[in-house]
């Protein structure tokens, strides 16, 4: 008999820029009690690579192009974020206010380039943001 059993690998801690991701999960695989077996599969979400890769871009830094300022106030977005998601972008592929579809520059087709202000540490100085692996 065949099943599928998904579950979370407890004592991951809060990635950093420069961990070490194998190690980590290692870690967390050894603390938990758990191994992985002969066809097991791991997820791994894509933001714990960036943050370990250290794919951060601080707003605070970017001065907007008149091309972002402009689909900026037409989406009602921040111009500098707009101006990451272009950055990051081959082509606008949808807009309309408070949504911006783009072709990433790998090809994806995705909201906002995969640049994405959740779960990441808040800093009003800095106002960081994530980009994809």
């Amino acid at each position: 008999m065949r099943k599928l059993v998904f579950s979370t690998l407890p004592g991951i801690p809060l990635i950093e820029p420069g961990d070490n991701l194998v190690s980590t999960i290692e870690n967390a695989l050894s603390q938990s009690g758990e191994s992985l077996q002969e066809h097991d599969v791991l997820v791994v979400a894509q933001k714990i690579v960036s943050k370990a890769e250290d794919r951060y871009v601080f707003l605070a830094d970017i001065k907007p192009s008149a091309e972002a300022i402009a689909l900026a106030e037409e989406v009602q977005k921040d111009p500098r974020h707009v101006h990451v998601i272009l950055s990051e972008s081959k082509e606008v592929v949808r807009k309309k206010p408070g949504v911006l579809i783009v072709e990433h520059r790998l090809g994806f087709v995705h909201a906002n380039a995969g640049v994405d202000r959740s779960n990441i540490a808040s800093d009003p100085e800095t106002e960081p943001v994530l980009l994809l692996p």
